[in-house]
């Protein structure tokens, strides 16, 4: 199964400069959606009345490569010289992996967090009984209690993050999105 890389950027923007960053902004998320391997991307804007100058990006991307292909491209080369005078100090990256990444999709919202627990909890049940029942014959009675629960606590983790969860989320994705029936 292909998996989607999610990014999440965090720029500073000066106060002098929000009303051309959020023009720019939405200018270069709508054209980046044409790059190749583009998956999607949401703008997250500062509260309204708060103080924070804080800007959140999320682009999705179908792999690595085109994650490193995208960021050097001339669009992206371009939109970091012209916001460059509005922004302060540099951009934090973060690759998104766990539960927000299991939920993520460039074309739904998140589902609420009850949903979110629920399906996590329907993978976690299961899962944390199966893999001590395969692991622990495996290690064997002498091996170390505290170490066998850390090997267990890996396989678990494993199977939740690259099996049980992205399965699970495919299965369940029009309970998690019952109003978006064309996915």
């Amino acid at each position: 199964m292909a998996e989607t890389l999610h990014i999440a950027i965090v720029r500073r923007v000066r106060k002098t400069h929000i009303a051309d960053f959020e023009r720019a902004l939405t200018e270069f998320a709508s054209r980046s959606l044409a790059e190749a391997g583009a998956r999607g991307v949401h703008c997250l804007y500062p509260p309204p009345g708060s103080d924070s100058n804080e800007y959140g990006i999320l682009r999705s991307f179908a792999s690595a490569a085109d994650r490193d292909a995208f960021y050097e491209t001339a669009l992206y080369k371009e939109w970091l010289a012209r916001i460059a005078p509005m922004v302060e100090g540099e951009p934090t990256y973060r690759r998104l992996e766990g539960l927000e990444a299991w939920f993520r999709s460039a074309a739904d919202p998140m589902p609420p967090r009850w949903k979110m627990a629920l399906l996590t909890w329907i993978a976690v049940w299961p899962v944390s009984m199966i893999v001590p029942a395969i692991l622990l014959p495996l290690l064997g009675p002498n091996f170390p209690h505290v170490l066998a629960s850390g090997v267990i606590a890996g396989g678990i983790v494993a199977v939740l993050t690259w099996g049980a969860m992205p399965l699970l989320v495919k299965l369940a994705h029009g309970w998690l999105q019952p109003g978006n029936r064309t996915s």
